[in-house]
């Protein structure tokens, strides 16, 4: 017993002595080689990521697939994999600097949450992407920093009510919980426990100096994409088949948007339309596109295409009123009276017969507040100005409707279910001359409100009829704006819906519902305004704002999403003018083509052209551009289309529309040069107007302050 405590402590200093000796179970060391191996290993598990979240967005909108074969559909994931590796450097660029710092290399905690980090938010914007695509047949772009701009609050409502968010995140969580133990096993794997006195191999500084030289050449030409010289990868070299829905495929909508988000916050507006003409020819080009011999140029040194148009007096109408009526998402590929099956908008169909349908009408572009200021404004939608009545050069005075009938004494009414703060609608139609509105807060016991959007069609047209019967009791020519919203996610609809649900479209089911159910609320509105005095000498312009996706996508700039009806009605227009047109239009021409249907004569600068008062064979033409940061352009003629991608060759299509819709690329057509060169000039035209305040009915310094 005396000697038991000396041997216990003596045992207890000894391995005492020998555990200092050893390193604490956290120590590791890394050799060159093995962070190498780890650095490729996360590229490769980043690699196996994105080209499942692909193959999940081909899943997910199979519907485009349409006739794609096999092999374009892996040509598409080829082109991605170039696409993705560009991506998978950016992310580990940090492990191929850390080759320089023994330390760097150790720090694989640090390593390892950036690689989460990274990996999680890549694959939350490919989950987003899944929706964002079936809506707007683009990937990510920047629609999404416009959306989050424009008023958070709504957005995530929209979203909320309109998407399966809670399932989302689930899933979103769990995949990047498996991530993060993905990244964690590639490093228990990829390293060695310290042993005291053992020099780590490879680690001397000139041997890391060489493999850090070989590491960043490897990664830059990993990141060009490519072995031509000039410039590297670009979004056009993954259009390398005839599927649009392939080519897109391709792409990464990690680094669509990253490019989005460098053009929208840079300082410079490197998406202005560039001038490729000289001044003069490119002014001349669009006078010939837009002037008639009615028309009669004013100021012509400051202005492109001021003039004063004296309609002929035959082709008036005796008519008092204009109602002009934004139906939100109704696309043309879905009219009946255009040909579409399935019985989606019967009431339209039925006013169709009474009046006057353009069916080759087409959007400016694919976004609500393009359609509104091209519609109610005459400007077009330009490359840098997509979101026009959100930006500065949205203060200038068009000559709009409510320029135009506000100078002749005509009352105004602007008549909407949501909120005009949305688009900056109030701030934009204020300051054009609309005095009127009424909005969601100024409906009282509607019968449906959605807590994202407001009233429901049926609501707003209800108001409508009630508010231009007071005003034609007034005495009062008007003119009024009437916009729908139902026919958009997440759907305001009645819980007891007046119509039958659609079904046998897919994934389009709820939304052709919504447009079956604003197609009813339009008939309804009809029906109350025929039993009015004012019906009788009231021009009512029907028109779609946008289109949306569909099966067929005809070119790359989907022209299906632009294809929209426009719909006349007035006493005496089919007897006059007939019951079809073939003529090419957009909604630039809406303004001028009913300021010839008014009668007399008008200064303006409207960008488009009255319809009603072209050459039986004119077969009219229109320029048109896809919202968000894409800028790609076309020009549509008659029955072709010359789509030019940015940094791409421009490339002329036959298109036929209809219940058979379909394109055919046009080879050696000799008039292809023309059609480029006033493509050119209209856009370079307009952009010039527009930045020098030239583009209204009197110059921006002239015009007298509001």
């Amino acid at each position: 017993m005396p000697t038991s405590r000396p041997i216990g402590l003596a045992f207890l200093r000894k391995n005492h002595r020998a555990s200092a000796q050893q390193p604490a179970p956290t120590s590791f060391s890394v050799s060159l080689g093995q962070h190498l191996a780890f650095t490729l290993a996360s590229a490769a598990v980043l690699m196996a990521l994105y080209s499942l979240l692909r193959l999940a967005l081909l899943i997910y909108n199979s519907e485009q697939i349409g006739t794609a074969s096999a092999t374009t559909i892996a040509e598409a994931f080829f082109n991605g994999l170039r696409f993705d590796l560009r991506l998978v450097v950016y992310v580990c660029a940090p492990l191929l600097l850390a080759v320089a710092s023994r330390r760097a290399m150790r720090a694989r905690a640090l390593l390892r949450t950036w690689l989460t980090l990274f990996a999680s938010l890549t694959l939350f914007l490919g989950v987003l992407e899944l929706d964002f695509y079936r809506e707007f047949h683009q990937r990510l772009n920047g629609l999404v920093f416009q959306y989050v701009k424009e008023d958070p609050q709504t957005v995530l409502s929209m979203l909320w009510y309109g998407f399966p968010v809670l399932r989302y995140l689930a899933a979103w969580l769990l995949a990047t919980v498996l991530l993060g133990w993905a990244f964690g096993r590639l490093d228990r794997i990829t390293r060695s426990p310290a042993v005291a006195g053992q020099e780590v191999t490879g680690s001397r500084w000139p041997v890391r100096a060489v493999a850090l030289s070989l590491c960043l050449a490897l990664a830059v030409l990993s990141a060009r994409g490519t072995l031509r010289q000039g410039p590297p990868l670009r979004w056009g070299d993954a259009f390398t088949t005839d599927s649009m829905f392939a080519n897109r495929l391709g792409l990464n909508g990690s680094l669509t948007l990253m490019d989005a988000a460098r053009s929208q916050f840079s300082d410079q507006r490197d998406n202005i339309w560039k001038a490729t003409l000289a001044s003069g020819e490119a002014r001349q080009t669009v006078r010939q596109m837009l002037l008639t011999n009615s028309d009669r140029l004013v100021d012509e040194g400051s202005a492109a295409v001021r003039r004063d148009y004296s309609p002929p007096q035959e082709s008036t109408l005796p008519i008092r009123n204009v109602v002009v009526i934004l139906m939100e998402s109704f696309a043309g590929h879905y009219v009946g009276a255009l040909g579409a099956p399935g019985g989606i908008t019967p009431y339209f169909d039925r006013l169709a017969q009474e009046g006057l349908l353009f069916t080759r009408f087409f959007s400016n572009g694919t976004h609500t507040h393009q359609g509104m200021f091209a519609t109610m404004a005459c400007f077009p939608n330009l490359p840098g100005f997509e979101y026009l009545m959100q930006m500065p050069e949205g203060g200038h005075r068009f000559s709009g409707l409510p320029q135009l009938l506000g100078a002749r004494g005509y009352d105004s009414l602007y008549v909407y279910n949501g909120d005009f703060a949305w688009d900056n609608q109030s701030g934009f139609f204020g300051s054009q001359g609309m005095r009127n509105f009424i909005g969601r807060h100024d409906f009282v016991n509607p019968v449906f409100s959605d807590p994202t959007w407001g009233v429901s069609d049926q609501d707003m047209f209800d108001r409508a009829a009630e508010e231009l019967e007071r005003r034609s009791a007034d005495g009062k020519p008007f003119y009024a704006l009437l916009q729908t919203l139902s026919n958009h996610t997440p759907y305001a609809l009645p819980e007891q819906l007046p119509v039958a649900p659609v079904t046998g479209f897919g994934e389009q089911d709820q939304h052709l519902t919504a447009m079956r159910y604003a197609d009813w609320a339009l008939g309804r509105f009809f029906d109350k305004a025929r039993q009015s005095p004012y019906f009788k000498n009231t021009l009512f312009v029907v028109v779609g704002d946008h289109g949306f996706g569909s099966k067929e996508q005809l070119t790359e700039m989907d022209l299906l999403r632009f294809n929209v009806p426009l719909l006349l009605i007035a006493p005496g227009l089919q007897e006059k003018f007939g019951a079809h047109r073939d003529i090419v239009g957009t909604q630039v021409d809406i303004v001028p083509t009913v300021m010839g249907r008014l009668g007399g004569e008008v200064r303006h600068q409207c960008w488009g052209r009255d319809l009603l008062a072209q050459p039986a064979d004119s077969p009219g033409f229109g320029v048109i551009k896809p919202s968000g940061g894409d800028q790609t352009v076309a020009l549509i003629s008659g029955d072709r289309v010359l789509v030019q991608p940015r940094d791409r060759p421009a490339k002329l299509y036959h298109y036929r529309l209809g219940s058979d819709p379909a394109s055919t690329p046009l080879a050696g057509a000799p008039d292809a040069a023309l059609l480029k060169r006033e493509l050119n000039a209209f856009l370079q035209t307009a952009t010039s107007s527009l930045l020098e305040n030239t583009a209204g009915v009197a110059d921006g310094k002239s015009q007298p302050a509001r």
